[in-house]
This record gives structure tokens, sequence and C-alpha cells, in this order.
């Protein structure tokens, strides 16, 4: 069973023993060097190619940037807030840490994979731990068709622009979007219109993880359209194939008090 669509098997105790590997890797701010010089100097410091834990200094940004760098070797994760919100991220403190890392929990995470093939038919292929966004280049509004494995849901939606999320990037572009948030293990993923024209009072869908969402740009010479996972950004496009990648898994550390099922819960009821 996937960890994702079983609750207790997303909150495992970590392994981490405080005689684990720790490299620090801190935002390009001068709150986050600063954080890491103080870590280095008191528990010492390991290369990131040699460490068999990843501590994150920064924003949730710098902790984007840290699980697309560390992608391919599924390093435990533990991100400390040096930025500003740091929704996935626990507090930084610079006391306790080989304990913190020892009793934090698991979260497995899969990325999306966008796959693209612009108006020249060139084709590209990236990544998404929060979500992949088409968006409008011009003035003028974009037109997509929307296919779920295929089947055709969507003939024509008139709008800014669509994306497609994570759970756990349900809370970031998706939420301002007016998007649900979505539960850790709820096994789905959010398809949301950004400032929908047509059909004006659509609101968007709930997905299974396992579905393939496929946008195809309509007009795309003279309405061109942008598709965008998390960072990466390629312009042009006239198909998106969106879908999430299983074999890919990151494992973020937590807090048992920073438990992130029970943040996003929270989420819901903030007024």
């Amino acid at each position: 069973m996937d960890d994702l669509a079983n609750p207790k098997a997303a909150k495992r105790v970590s392994a981490a023993t405080p005689s684990d590997r720790v490299a620090f890797v801190a935002a390009d701010t001068d709150v986050a060097r600063a954080a890491r010089s103080q870590l280095i100097d008191r528990y010492g410091e390991t290369a990131p190619d040699d460490a068999d834990i990843v501590v994150a200094l920064g924003g949730d940004g710098h902790m984007l940037e840290t699980l697309h760098r560390f992608m391919d070797r599924n390093l435990p994760i533990y991100g400390m807030n040096c930025g500003s919100v740091g929704f996935l991220l626990n507090p930084f403190e610079e006391d306790g840490l080989p304990e913190r890392l020892a009793r934090a929990q698991q979260f497995k995470l899969h990325p999306l994979q966008m796959r693209t093939t612009d108006v020249n038919g060139a084709q590209d292929m990236a990544r998404a731990f929060n979500e992949v966004s088409l968006l409008r280049e011009t003035r003028q509004t974009a037109k997509l068709r929307i296919s779920i494995d295929g089947v055709e849901r969507l003939s024509e939606l008139i709008c800014d622009g669509v994306l497609v999320c994570t759970p756990a990037g349900s809370t970031a572009y998706n939420l301002s979007a007016h998007g649900p948030i979505i539960p850790l293990a709820a096994g789905v993923l959010a398809l949301t219109p950004i400032s929908a024209f047509r059909p004006r009072r659509w609101r968007g869908a709930l997905v299974p993880h396992t579905a393939t969402v496929s946008f195809d740009v309509l007009e795309a010479q003279k309405r061109p359209v942008s598709a965008v996972a998390d960072y990466t950004e390629v312009r042009d496009v006239a198909r998106v194939e969106v879908s999430e990648h299983r074999s890919t898994v990151l494992t973020l550390l937590f807090d048992p008090e920073q438990n992130l099922e029970e943040r996003i819960l929270k989420e819901q009821f903030e007024t």
C-alpha cells in the first residue's frame, strides 16, 4: 500500500541516530548563512555527497530547491525556518539538533512529472513537488482542452491558467487560486483553474493520484501559454501531460509537534 494512502505509514519515526552524518545547506540570505555557521561550529560539517541527512536552512523556496537538488538520492531532509512562511519547515533552534532528528517523523512525497511539447514539436520534461501550472503569456486569455487518462473532460477552458498540485503543494499557489487543501493521505491531486472566464462557474476537480492529466493548448500561436513545474518554465507549449512520478520518493522530517498532516488540517480552519 502506498505511504500516502495510509496515514499511519506516512508518519513513521525517523531512523536518524546521533551518529548520522549531517550536511547543512543554506539559502543565499544573511540569516540562513549565519544559522549554518552556528550549526557547523556546534555539530561539525559533512559534505552533502557523504551525508545521511540534509538540514535545509531557509524558507519554503529554499526547501523546494533542496528537494530538487537531492531528488535522486532520497536523503531525509529536515528543514529549519530561516525565511518567512516556512510551511514545510521546522522552527530554527540551535540546541538539541541530534535529539530532534532522532525523534522526527517521516513524510514521504512523490513529485509530479511534467511532459511538454512546444509549438515547434520540441519536447521537455521537469518535476514538481508543489504544482505544475499553465499560464497565459500575453494579454489574451489561454484556451485549453483538458483530458484525464485520455478521456476529454472539458472541451474548452478560457482562463488565465490552470494548475495541478500535490497534497503537499495544495496550501501554496493552489490555495491562493481558491483550490482545495488536500490531506496527505487522500490519494488525490487538485486540478484548479486560475481566473476562469468560461465556464465561469467551473471550480476545478479532484482526480486520483494515479491519473494522467493532459492539456492541449488551443490557438497556441495566437494565445501563447507557458508551463511551469515548481521553478522550471517551458515557453510556448502546445501540449502538457502531468502525472505523479511514483518511482521518485523524497523523505521530509518533521518534529512531532510540527506534524505536517495536522498543519494541513489546521490550515482549513484558519480565518
